[in-house]
Order: C-alpha cells, then sequence, then structure tokens
C-alpha cells in the first residue's frame, strides 16, 4: 500500500488542476504509478509529463535502445512498478525476452550486441556511481554523437526519477506481491539472496 493515498481522478485534485489530470488521462489512459503519487503536486506533474511524450515520440533515441537503457536504470533503481510498466514498452519497442531477462538479472553484458553492451554498461556507470567513465562515454559518442547521447542520458535518468517516486512512497507493481518482480535473478543472488 503506498504511504500516501493516490490521486485517482479529478475528484482528487482542486478544480484548478483539473486539467492536468486530464492530461495525464491522455497520455496514459488513466491516472497510475508514479503520476498517482506526482498529482499530489498537480504543477510538479504538469511540468514533468511532457517529458513521458517527448521521449516516447519525438526523441532521436530509437525505441529499443531507449527501452535498453531505460530498463537498466530502473532496474539499479529496483523500482518493480517503473520496471513493469517498461518492460511491456520494451517489448512493443522490439527488446528480446533475452535481454530484458539479463538487465531483471543484473546479468553481465558482454554477450550482448556491441551497442545495447555499451548502453547497459554506460547507465549501469551512471546509476551506480553519478559518473560514466571516458571509455564508455566515449564508445557512444563515437557511435551515435551529442544529441543522442544528451537525450539517452536524459531518459535513463528521467525514469531513474520516477523509480525514487515510486519506491520512497511505496508504489507498488500492479498484481505482483513485494519483490516478485525480480524473480529471475541471477544464479549468484539466488544462491546468496543478495543483489550485485
Amino acid at each position: 500500500m503506498p504511504r500516501i493515498a493516490p490521486i485517482t481522478g479529478k475528484s482528487d485534485v482542486p478544480a484548478q488542476h483539473h486539467a492536468v489530470v486530464d492530461e495525464v488521462v491522455r497520455v496514459f489512459g488513466n491516472v497510475r504509478g508514479p503520476f498517482s503519487m506526482l498529482l499530489h503536486s498537480p504543477k510538479l506533474a504538469e511540468r514533468l509529463l511532457p517529458l513521458v511524450t517527448f521521449f516516447r515520440d519525438e526523441s532521436v533515441v530509437e525505441g529499443r535502445l531507449r527501452s535498453v537503457a531505460i530498463l537498466a536504470a530502473v532496474r539499479e533503481r529496483e523500482a518493480a512498478y517503473v520496471w513493469s510498466a517498461q518492460v511491456a514498452a520494451a517489448r512493443r519497442n522490439g527488446v528480446a525476452d533475452q535481454v530484458i531477462d539479463l538487465l531483471r538479472a543484473k546479468g553481465d553484458p558482454a554477450g550482448l550486441p556491441a551497442e545495447e553492451r555499451e548502453i547497459v554498461t554506460y547507465v549501469r556507470q551512471l546509476m551506480r556511481t553519478n559518473r560514466v567513465d571516458r571509455a564508455a562515454f566515449d564508445a557512444l559518442a563515437r557511435r551515435r554523437g551529442p544529441q543522442w547521447l544528451v537525450e539517452m542520458t536524459a531518459a535513463a535518468n528521467y525514469f531513474a526519477m520516477l523509480s525514487g517516486v515510486v519506491n520512497a512512497l511505496e508504489v507498488e507493481a500492479p498484481g505482483s506481491a513485494k519483490g516478485r518482480i525480480w524473480v529471475m535473478m541471477s544464479p549468484v543472488t539466488r544462491r546468496t539472496g543478495s543483489s550485485q
């Protein structure tokens, strides 16, 4: 159960903020997840919502690779709700189940195709240390260029921020018991009970 009551519709916000709720419903179909919490600050929700459609519809980072970056970020943040929602998007964007399983298990990306491996390495470094080493940065910068790299970095961090919101406020993934989303763990995690 979330730590604060979720906003579920217009009746939960003052009338002057009904348009923000309408926009959330337009983008997602209903009010749920991070935006059920963010709507407690309607002006904040109003400012963050356009990034959802930007990353989905306007970013130069194609959907498949953007999804790899997002999943790598939210897995590092262990945000079951955001993971669950983004796995569905990743599949629609053509991310293979083997890649999703590897990210879920925090597995070694060495066997991935070069670009996916570089993205996973970059994002994991960023999420774990708030830095990216020169080799990881240069690999993607050479391959894609500044705009692509900035937008991919921003997408990973945007979804990491949403992960922080759902984690702090304990918004669970729909239909899942706490922690059950991570059932497919690496062999090391299964044996020791600890995450990498």
